[in-house]
């Protein structure tokens, strides 16, 4: 039963996205798939960092790794001549479809983390975080400087505008589909009991390291189909677009949501993409001593986190999912109402 009714919300959320391609304008097409990319990034970076409880900071790397692979490969040739005139010849001839393009972004994104991965993921706790944020600074220190594949500062422009709601909501379900999988497989429970006991779990018989590798590399595949998306979406890409704004972003969606859940991770990524939608309006109408409120929005994402921190350090989820979350609310609202009522006095 638990799979059909999941069958028929993939089926409803993609017969909604196709509709909305032809019922909704640009800009609201936009932000349905905005929230469906942050989706993809926020349940691929919990992952690494709820389910397996490594705090990773390095998710917009593998996200620009995923953004530039498809802009280079679909890329029409004839302004690959124009806009990328010293590529390799092999490479300016190559043009391939988005999909293909998206699936070999995420196998580089994945090579990447496995090699990064192996001496990276043998240090813990803020260690670990300092050297996955190390890596998004190469990320965008190469893109920066790789000028033949690149532009570097001026970043490619002029991509074909292939990301719609329907692309995106299908990636999206495809990817919290495959994460639902591996989290209840063999593999996820090994990632949940090196989270709880590194040691415990050694000694009956996990892998400790390529288990946590495992879910450091599928992470960092499904932020590189992110990435793609995106790209596709805006149609331009520079370094300065995969900064440390976009992991603290993302890391909120997490932590907001609850780190170890998956229905926190989709709640945060919906509630954190559409308050700065909500609060633009509000920065451009306000204004304190003559000037407008800008940067509004991430004062008020930082206040929520804190807030969320401090009063539910657990996140709205905590490390529940949806369905557990529903029953307890169930079972909560079934108790009120077999409780005895107080007598009226006389």
């Amino acid at each position: 039963m638990n799979h059909r009714i999941g069958w028929l919300i993939a089926g409803l959320v993609l017969a909604l996205a196709g509709a909305s391609q032809f019922l909704l304008n640009d800009y609201y097409q936009r932000v349905l798939s905005v929230i469906a990319i942050n989706i993809i990034l926020a349940v691929s970076l919990n992952l690494t960092n709820g389910i397996s409880g490594d705090f990773s900071l390095g998710h917009a790397a593998f996200m620009a790794i995923g953004a530039y692979t498809s802009a280079v490969l679909t890329l029409p040739v004839r302004m690959k001549a124009i806009v990328l005139p010293d590529l390799p010849v092999w490479l300016g001839q190559l043009e391939v479809p988005f999909v293909f393009a998206l699936v070999l972004g995420a196998l580089l994104a994945a090579l990447i983390a496995a090699l990064v991965g192996t001496p990276v993921l043998r240090l813990r706790g803020h260690y670990l975080s300092v050297a996955t944020l190390g890596l998004m600074v190469i990320v965008q220190v190469v893109a920066l400087n790789w000028q033949p594949v690149t532009r570097g500062a001026r970043g490619i422009n002029g991509l074909p505008p292939f990301t719609t709601p329907l692309w995106a909501y299908g990636a999206m379900l495809l990817t919290v589909g495959i994460i639902w999988r591996v989290v209840h497989s063999p593999l996820g429970r090994a990632m949940i009991a090196v989270r709880e006991d590194e040691l415990g779990a050694a000694c009956r018989g996990v892998r400790v390291f390529r288990t946590r590798l495992a879910a450091f590399i599928i992470g960092a595949a499904f932020a590189s189909i992110a990435g793609g998306l995106w790209a596709h979406l805006i149609t331009a890409i520079t370094p300065a677009s995969f900064s440390f704004l976009l992991t603290f972003n993302v890391v909120a969606m997490v932590v907001i949501g609850g780190m170890g859940s998956i229905s926190g991770s989709v709640a945060g990524a919906v509630l954190l993409t559409l308050l700065p939608e909500l609060l633009r309006r509000v920065e451009t109408s306000l204004a304190l001593g003559g000037q407008p409120l800008y940067g509004l929005s991430q004062v008020v994402i930082a206040l929520l986190m804190l807030g969320v921190m401090i009063f539910r350090p657990g996140g709205l989820f905590g490390r529940e999912e949806l369905p557990a979350v529903l029953a307890r609310f169930q079972r909560r609202r079934s108790a009120q109402r077999q409780a005895p009522h107080p007598s009226p006095s006389s």
